[in-house]
C-alpha cells in the first residue's frame, strides 16, 4: 500500500486550545502523525510517497474560493495586527449564528475568523496553511493511485479533514482531505464514489459538502451528536436532501457502546454500501473509538481494528484511507497500522 505522507504536517502545531471551559494544550498534535509513521517502520507495511502539489483549482472543486484566500492570507493578517501575535495562535470568538449574515465579509478580522470557523478548539498557526495545503495534496494524489489501479493508499497528514465544510474550519480541521479525495475521483473519471466515516465524532463537513448529490454515498459511524460533537449535525433521520435524499446514512451509537455494537453498525454500513455500486470507496479513518481515547467514549481495543481492515478489504473496492481523529498517542500508530493490516492480507 502507497502511503503519502505529509513530511510538512509538523509545521501546524498549535499551542492552545479551548477545552471544557479552559485553556488546555492541543490534543491534536505533531506525535500523532509521527506515532503512525514510526509504527509502518517497524512493520515495514507499504512504500512512503512524497505527494506532488496540486493546484488551488483543485481545493476549489471542493471549498469556496473566499475561504480558501481567507485560510491563505490568515496568519499573515494576524502579524499585521499586531506583531506581538507571533507568539501566540489565532482563535475564534464571535460567530454568526441564526439570524446573523454569513454573505458579507467583515473587514474586521476576529469577525471574518468568526464567519471562517465553528469553534474555540481549532487554532490557526504560523504553519497551518502549509501542512493542510500539503495534506490536500497527499489526498488528491491517493486519489490518482487508486485511479491509476492501486488497491489501496494511505494518506497520513495533519490537520485532519473531516469537520471542514466548503466554507469553515473547526475541529481541528481545515481542508476536507476525504472530500477532495472523492471529488478528484469522480473529476476523473469514477461514476459513484462512496465515503465511510469510522471516527468517534460525526463527519459534518464531508456529510454538509456531498448532502445534495447523489454520486457520492456518505456513511458515518459516531457517538449520538446530543452527548458529543459535532453536536448539531450527524442524527439518523438525516438522510440527504434534493437529489441527494438517500445517499446520506448516519449510525449514531450511544456513549459507551461496546465493539459488538460498533460492528453491528460496521456491518449496516457495509451491505449499503455493497448495494450503491460504488467505484472507489474513502475510509475517514478515525481511531478515536479505542477504549483509551482521552477524548471519546466507545470501547474498540486494538486488535478490533484488524478486524476492521479486513472487513473493508471483503468490499472489493479500491480504497483510500485518510488519517482523521485518534488521541492515545502511545497507541495511536498500533491502531492505525492495524487497520492498514487488515485491509493488506484480508485478500
Amino acid at each position: 500500500m502507497l502511503t503519502f505522507y505529509n513530511e510538512l504536517h509538523a509545521q501546524h502545531r498549535g499551542r492552545h486550545e479551548f477545552f471544557r471551559g479552559a485553556l488546555v494544550p492541543c490534543f491534536e498534535k505533531p506525535e500523532r502523525a509521527d506515532s503512525v509513521l514510526a509504527e509502518l517502520g517497524r512493520r515495514g507495511l507499504g512504500r512512503i510517497v512524497t505527494p506532488q502539489g496540486v493546484p488551488l483549482m483543485s481545493l476549489e472543486r471542493i471549498h469556496t474560493p473566499r475561504y480558501l484566500h481567507f485560510l491563505r492570507t490568515a496568519w499573515s493578517e494576524w502579524i499585521a495586527l499586531d506583531p506581538a501575535n507571533a507568539g501566540r495562535d489565532a482563535l475564534p470568538s464571535v460567530w454568526p449564528v441564526r439570524s446573523l449574515r454569513h454573505d458579507i465579509e467583515p473587514d474586521n478580522f476576529t469577525a471574518r475568523m468568526g464567519l471562517y470557523s465553528m469553534d474555540s478548539g481549532t487554532p490557526l498557526t504560523a504553519g497551518t496553511w502549509t501542512a493542510a495545503k500539503t495534506g490536500a495534496d497527499c489526498a488528491v494524489n491517493a486519489a490518482h493511485a487508486l485511479r491509476l489501479g492501486e488497491r489501496g493508499a494511505f494518506v497520513l497528514s495533519r490537520p485532519p479533514g473531516h469537520h471542514a465544510g466548503k466554507d469553515f474550519f473547526g475541529g481541528y480541521c481545515f481542508l476536507n482531505n476525504a472530500a477532495l479525495a472523492a471529488q478528484h475521483m469522480l473529476d476523473d473519471g469514477a461514476r459513484k464514489v462512496a465515503i465511510l466515516d469510522i471516527d468517534y465524532h460525526h463527519g459534518n463537513g464531508t456529510q454538509s459538502i456531498f448532502y445534495d448529490r447523489s454520486d457520492v454515498l456518505f456513511i458515518s459511524i459516531h457517538a449520538d451528536p446530543r452527548s458529543d460533537y459535532p453536536f448539531y449535525l450527524g442524527h439518523a433521520d438525516e438522510r440527504g436532501e434534493g437529489a441527494g435524499h438517500g445517499f446520506n446514512m448516519n449510525l449514531p451509537l450511544a456513549q459507551g457502546s461496546s465493539a459488538h455494537a460498533w460492528f453491528a453498525a460496521l456491518e449496516t454500513a457495509c451491505i449499503r454500501l455493497g448495494s450503491f455500486g460504488a467505484d472507489a470507496l474513502v475510509v475517514s479513518l478515525g481511531v478515536d473509538t479505542f477504549a483509551g481515547d482521552p477524548l471519546s467514549h466507545f470501547a474498540l481495543q486494538s486488535a478490533d481494528y484488524l478486524k476492521i481492515g479486513a472487513r473493508l478489504a471483503y468490499l472489493n473496492l479500491p480504497t483510500a484511507f485518510i488519517f482523521e481523529g485518534g488521541y492515545a498517542v502511545k497507541e495511536l500508530g498500533v491502531n492505525v497500522v492495524n487497520v492498514l493490516e487488515g485491509f493488506e492480507t484480508a485478500l
